[in-house]
């Protein structure tokens, strides 16, 4: 069916079909502005620093220009994602948990700084690995772009040269911003970071020169120390030659901008640069890149002006907020990133979190008790999308989460066990991965092997081993209570011999249920399927927490009936016989 007026009412659109719309008319416009015919690949870019772990707020960096692609793909239109690494900032800091000796490379490039873990060749690419290998897993191709390599091989000469030649355009724009800037009414604290993230860049722009040369749009890294801590005391313009004096090492120096690519663009100008190097259609960017007098205001005025092209489509992305995250072993001490969220969350679910959501939509990602509910919730909804009478928003976020163009359908289970039940029966296995699979099998759900629970079976021992406290996770009695056992009253004598007489040896989830609420029945003198009277109900209760007692010590824990299943008639026999 095409796209035409009754299709379009049936067609459901979300934010990545508006935002994939305004990339397309973007390059078309474009096309028609140069009088080029279009057919052109369409760049939807991203860009990150890797300078520490890249979080899952980070992560709306990456996903936002591949839904977007995608959907653009979809259409039939050729589109690629390119992302920049930007390995070529300076290194500002020594996070905690780092050799303070690391001070030493503070000022130069992220690519020049020694991996100090020892697993890598630099710092840059200790971070970018395990990212590439999550979005891997998500199915997140994109081409990528070292700032080091294309700085160093001097790709961007020709237009260091034209925004240096361009200085005073450049500084009358930065100027202007920087006034509107400090007239900004600050009405949260996102925006307050936003404004500091702001002022911090132009801090670091402020220290390129002195006298005529403040504010130099161009930074060069010592050629003795490689930092950047420089300031530049001359230029030619005739010859590009630029001086400059270190004030790390006391180095004063020569280097031409034309043949020696030593150094980089400030950032405001570094950023529309690339708009106009690599013909960028869309690219998103946080809340500090949004505000006046940030990159993108800057930028959107700077690539007019200077370099004759215009700024992307864009949108603005939201904080990502993270609960739960005292539970989590693998991220102590930091915030977690999207290799953290994947131990835990099936790559579809950690994908559809962002397809759901408006990027400007703030919003939580809990990593407790939480993810069990979100489970659930994503299960009902892939039943409601397998019905094609069903399709609306929701069931189109379903789809760009579970499945991308080029790799098809993402991983999931064969058989889809709620992950209450698989964590639940992790809980009281031990984290066996047979012994669960035999307990599923016993409560309901068939399957082949452990296989045709996978990726969700790993996902749910891993939850309840490393993310789960240990005083929330239940823990099953390792010899009977005698003290207990011994001053059982004679109606609960009576309820466990009921119990332990009706227990076969092979235990299915039906009559163990059937037996575990008829007990109390039976010692009223009533059949297993009679209706519970208000006695019955009263006596149901008190009898679950005594089994609670006797088998895991505590006065709840998991469905009782699965409990039992999986710990087995013998070992149930063995914690309630004196």
């Amino acid at each position: 069916m095409g796209r035409g007026e009754s299709s379009a009412r049936q067609t459901p659109t979300d934010w990545v079909t508006r935002a994939a719309d305004d990339a397309i008319r973007h390059a078309r416009q474009a096309d028609e502005k140069a009088g080029t015919e279009g057919g052109r690949i369409i760049t939807c870019a991203s860009g990150a620093s890797p300078s520490g772990p890249i979080h899952l707020g980070n992560l709306r960096e990456f996903i936002t220009p591949h839904f977007v692609a995608e959907e653009i793909r979809r259409r039939g239109v050729a589109v690629r994602h390119l992302h920049s690494w930007d390995d070529f900032d300076r290194f500002r800091k020594v996070p905690a948990g780092v050799d303070p000796a690391w001070a030493e490379h503070i000022g130069r490039p992220l690519s020049a700084v020694p991996d100090p873990w020892e697993c890598h060749d630099s710092w840059a690419e200790h971070f970018k690995a395990p990212l590439r290998a999550a979005l891997a897993e998500m199915g997140i191709e994109m081409e990528e772009v070292s700032q080091t390599e294309q700085y160093r091989a001097g790709a961007y000469t020709e237009q260091v040269l034209h925004a240096i030649r361009h200085r005073d355009v450049i500084e009358e724009v930065l100027a202007k911003h920087r006034t509107k800037k400090a007239d900004t009414v600050v009405e949260n604290e996102q925006e307050a970071a936003a404004l500091a993230d702001s002022v911090a860049d132009e801090d670091e722009e402020a220290q390129t020169g002195t006298g005529s040369l403040a504010r130099f749009p161009y930074k060069p890294y010592c050629r003795q120390c490689g930092r950047d801590t420089v300031e530049v005391t001359a230029y030619d313009d005739d010859s590009t030659d630029l001086s400059y004096t270190c004030a790390s090492c006391d180095f004063t120096g020569v280097t031409n901008v034309a043949t020696q690519h030593e150094g980089k663009l400030v950032w405001k100008v570094d950023w529309p640069m690339r708009w106009s190097f690599e013909g960028v259609d869309f690219e998103p960017g946080g809340l500090d890149h949004s505000t006046p007098g940030s990159s993108y205001t800057v930028g959107k005025e700077l690539v007019k002006r200077v370099f004759d092209f215009r700024a992307p489509s864009y949108v603005a992305y939201a904080f990502v907020g993270f609960a739960g995250v005292q539970k989590m072993s693998s991220s102590a001490g930091g915030v977690p990133t999207a290799a953290d969220a994947l131990k835990i969350l099936e790559a579809p679910i950690l994908r559809w979190l962002y397809a759901r959501r408006q990027p400007k939509q703030a919003f939580n990602i809990d990593f407790g008790v939480e993810v069990v509910r979100l489970y659930d919730e994503w299960d009902a909804l892939g039943r409601k999308a397998a019905d094609p009478d069903r399709h609306d928003a929701q069931t189109l976020a379903f789809e760009r989460a579970s499945a991308t163009a080029t790799a098809g359908t993402l991983p999931t289970p064969a058989v889809v066990v709620p992950f209450r039940v698989l964590s639940s029966v992790a809980d009281v296995t031990a984290g066996s991965a047979e012994l669960i699979s035999r307990t599923v099998g016993h409560v309901g759900y068939e399957h082949a092997s452990v296989d045709d629970l996978e990726p969700r079976l790993t996902r749910a021992m891993s939850w309840m081993a490393d993310f789960v406290p240990a005083e929330d996770r239940t823990t099953v009695r390792t010899a009977p209570d005698a003290e207990r056992l011994a001053a059982l009253s004679e109606r609960e004598r009576q309820w466990l011999s009921l119990l332990l007489d009706g227990l076969p040896a092979e235990l299915d989830i039906e009559p163990v249920t059937t037996l575990v609420y008829g007990v109390p029945k039976l010692a009223h003198g009533l059949p297993l399927d009679a209706d519970p009277t208000d006695e019955v109900k009263a006596d149901q209760k008190a009898f679950f927490t005594l089994l609670y007692n006797l088998l895991v010590d505590a006065d709840r824990g998991p469905r009782l009936p699965t409990l039992i299943v999986a710990l087995g008639a013998d070992k149930v026999r063995s914690l309630l016989t004196a």
